[in-house]
């Protein structure tokens, strides 16, 4: 496995959005089509699945696969990172790797809050997010 470090790029506060709690911001100024962070996730198995809609959990997950039947969690900020339908950065699963890249979809300034589009990173997707149906 290829060394994986912290990104020296961001850092957790209080979030600003309604109804959020913490979220991820940048520690310094950040130029479009950079990375981010590249966070470590664990594969949630077909089993474990189940049990999961009844968790506090469900609402930290990254689907993903062609129909979006699977699950991760994110280590590192992945999974405190927090929605946007005017992101300023995007996601990208690397299933081998088992990682998460996140990139900067525009620049990104010093203190400012890091967001990106929960429907799959999509920054275009407007669809209502799965907790607001």
């Amino acid at each position: 496995m290829k060394k994986l470090f912290t990104s020296d790029k961001v850092y957790i506060g209080q979030s600003r959005i309604l109804n959020a709690d913490r979220g991820v911001f940048a520690k310094c100024d950040i130029k479009k089509g950079k990375i981010i962070e590249i966070c470590p996730v664990i594969l949630v198995s077909r089993h474990d699945m189940s049990n999961l809609n009844e968790s506090i959990l469900v609402t930290y997950f990254f689907y993903f696969g062609k129909n979006k039947e699977r699950l991760a969690i994110t280590l590192g900020f992945g999974s405190i990172y927090n929605h946007s339908y005017e992101p300023n950065a995007t996601y990208k699963i690397k299933l081998r790797k088992k990682t998460i890249k996140f990139s900067a979809l525009k620049d990104i300034k010093k203190d400012e809050e890091i967001t990106f589009n929960y429907n799959y990173g999509n920054p275009k997707d407007k669809n209502p997010l799965w907790f607001e149906t």
